[in-house]
């Protein structure tokens, strides 16, 4: 059950949120302009590349890293292979994760680590691999740290993380402000390396439109013109299904379903259309199965079921051969609700800060107004 009458009552909003959640998303522009600037004065402008990568190799302790790969993946178009490497470990606690290298990584490809800690053996470890194989090594990550002086003494680059908590054992579960803080170097790192386009200005631009979301999705903004307030009312009690057109919101999306699951506790399903129309069509099509006649059944210690709900998330670039009408065909057949995110007018980057954007607001207020919490 969703209280909704506290997403309309800023002050109550702001005591439910012991863990600053509202006010780490509503600053995402503000990391993107710190973590650009600390870039900036860690000497990235002054980097003269010998060439362009063939692939980077992210690792991090992190979900931030996953996301930050997907993210740079979808914005290089295909140019370069930007790939997430999977921590192994007993459990959740950064200093007892290990990372391997692909057997195909070399001399051609880079490694660039992200964390908040800096402490963590099996990041030093994957670096002195790298440095074995003749690999380029980037590490984002607290100045002074263990990792930083790894880095250092393999010839590599290191970049400040912004967000020291980032990956600390013990802390708080990652916000939005954690995935600019790894994203942001990332991002200014490719520019300098030829492979896409985020110089400073476009940096500064992708922060401006995530202020402009900001103020839209603000905890003052009342639900009916709120767009995040909004979807979060609609996804309470439903099972989201997370439909994307385009590499763009397919990122956002899969960014969505991980944040709804592991900041919310809300089970969501993303998957690209048009393969979502096969993946997920048959939860569609299962959710009348029931017989709404059945008198006879005992509902009293019965919970209520979670019916599927689709959430289109597409970029204006895709319009022109967007698969987009299908789906909406396919929800109103079935009759299953429909929810959309659009995002139109910007850059690639900008667009896709804004759909990530509204996403965030979307699951803070779903964790914030759900009586669970």
């Amino acid at each position: 059950m969703l209280d909704e009458p506290l997403l309309d009552a800023p002050d109550a909003l702001s005591r439910a949120d012991s863990r600053g959640l509202l006010l780490a998303t509503a600053g995402a522009g503000a990391r993107v302009r710190t973590a650009a600037r600390a870039a900036a004065e860690a000497g990235l402008d002054t980097l003269r590349p010998d060439g362009r990568p063939r692939s980077l190799l992210l690792a991090g302790p992190g979900a931030a890293t996953y996301c930050a790969a997907d993210v740079l993946g979808a914005l290089l178009g295909g140019g370069c292979q930007a790939t997430a490497l999977e921590a192994r470990g007993a459990d959740a606690d950064p200093t007892s994760l290990r990372w391997t290298l692909p057997g195909w990584a070399g001399p051609l490809d880079l490694l660039i680590t992200a964390t908040g800690y800096g402490r963590e053996p099996g990041l030093e470890a994957l670096v002195e691999q790298a440095y074995r194989r003749g690999m380029s090594v980037v590490a984002v990550a607290p100045a002074g740290s263990p990792l930083t002086e790894t880095v250092g003494a393999t010839r590599g680059m290191s970049l400040p993380m912004t967000d020291r908590t980032a990956a600390e054992p013990g802390a708080e579960p990652e916000t939005a402000a954690t995935l600019w803080a790894v994203l942001t170097p990332i991002l200014a790192l490719a520019d300098r390396l030829g492979l896409l386009a985020a110089p400073p200005q476009a940096l500064e631009e992708a922060a401006d439109r995530l202020d402009s979301v900001a103020e839209r999705c603000g905890p003052a903004v009342e639900t009916y013109t709120n767009p995040a307030k909004t979807l979060a009312t609609e996804l309470a009690g439903a099972l989201p299904l997370l439909w994307s057109t385009g590499p763009l919101a397919d990122a956002a999306a899969r960014h969505l379903a991980a944040t709804l699951t592991a900041q919310a506790g809300h089970p969501a399903l993303a998957a690209p259309l048009p393969y979502a129309l096969q993946a997920h069509g048959p939860l569609l099509a299962g959710q009348q199965a029931e017989d709404p006649e059945d008198f006879f059944r005992d509902r009293v210690e019965e919970s209520e079921p979670l019916l599927p709900r689709l959430v289109l998330l597409h970029d204006s670039e895709q319009d022109g051969n967007s698969p987009a009408p299908a789906a909406r065909a396919l929800a109103l057949t079935r009759g299953t609700p429909l929810s959309e995110i659009a995002v139109t007018g910007g850059t690639a980057l900008q667009r896709t800060a804004e759909l990530i954007a509204l996403g965030d607001f979307t699951a803070v207020y779903l964790t914030l107004a759900s009586s669970r919490r």
